[in-house]
């Protein structure tokens, strides 16, 4: 069988013990991407199962349509809204999602974001190499408004850490998630303005789907503090594409 894996940014999926079970099939392992249709349908062209490492590639009709060969696409994570499902049914491809994976990755890694951020760690590390000692002053997150934008499985181990640093955790989301950070005892903000309005870290944790798509827009990051800090570790597309840049410019 023709095995493709793309978007393996880190060659991980060759050092997992499941992959010594693929012995004597056609296994091919990107580590790039490919955005373009076209180009990536050229690319997997005879795979009858492909391998998707989390949603950093669309799978829409089209490009399926130029797979005939296509029987699987096993995703990594649980988040399917990349690939156009209706469109599999009709060419009996079947699509296996991981389930729901520890959120404690994203959570560390959100929280190492923060502090790089806050004391400049990147920029003082490469200054120290460079034999320069401190030259910035660091921020601390206490006494900080965190703002958590959804209360998730990673949002609520995010928003743990910030009260234990101090911070004011305000929380803003769908119904459901605003109910669960107001039982774990979690401030609500009074309004989706006044949220992004009093954020002095702002942390994303929303999936990406049809729905979210550009839920964030240039209006919100208006109200927001010059000196305020976004991180994202969720998807890019939540926030409609140009506005950030036009926020900080």
């Amino acid at each position: 069988m023709k095995i493709a894996v793309i978007d393996d940014y880190q060659d991980a999926f060759r050092t997992l013990r499941c992959y010594a079970k693929l012995a004597g099939h056609d296994v091919v392992v990107y580590k790039d991407t490919e955005k373009d249709p076209a180009r990536l349908a050229e690319r997997l062209k005879g795979a009858e199962a492909v391998i998707l490492t989390q949603a950093r590639s669309l799978f829409p009709r089209a490009l399926l349509e130029r797979l005939p060969e296509l029987r699987l696409i096993s995703q990594t994570g649980r988040s399917t809204g990349h690939i156009d499902i209706d469109a599999c049914t009709e060419r009996g491809v079947l699509v296996s999602a991981a389930g729901f994976a520890t959120p404690h990755p994203t959570a560390e890694l959100t929280w190492g974001l923060i502090l790089a951020a806050l004391r400049h760690i990147p920029y003082e590390a490469q200054r120290l190499r460079e034999g320069h000692w401190q030259s910035t002053l660091g921020i601390c997150v206490t006494g900080k408004t965190l703002g958590i934008y959804v209360y998730s499985r990673i949002g609520s181990l995010v928003a743990q850490v910030g009260r234990a640093f101090g911070a004011r955790v305000v929380c803003w989301g769908r119904e459901g998630s605003l109910r669960r950070a107001k039982e774990a005892g979690y401030e609500i903000a009074r309004s989706r303005s006044a949220f992004f309005a009093e954020s002095d870290i702002l942390s994303l944790h929303i999936p990406l789907s049809s729905e979210t798509r550009g839920i964030i827009t240039g209006e919100d990051l208006a109200r927001m503090k010059p000196t305020a800090l976004i991180v994202n570790t969720s998807r890019a597309a939540i926030i409609v594409e140009g506005a950030l840049v036009e926020a900080l410019t």
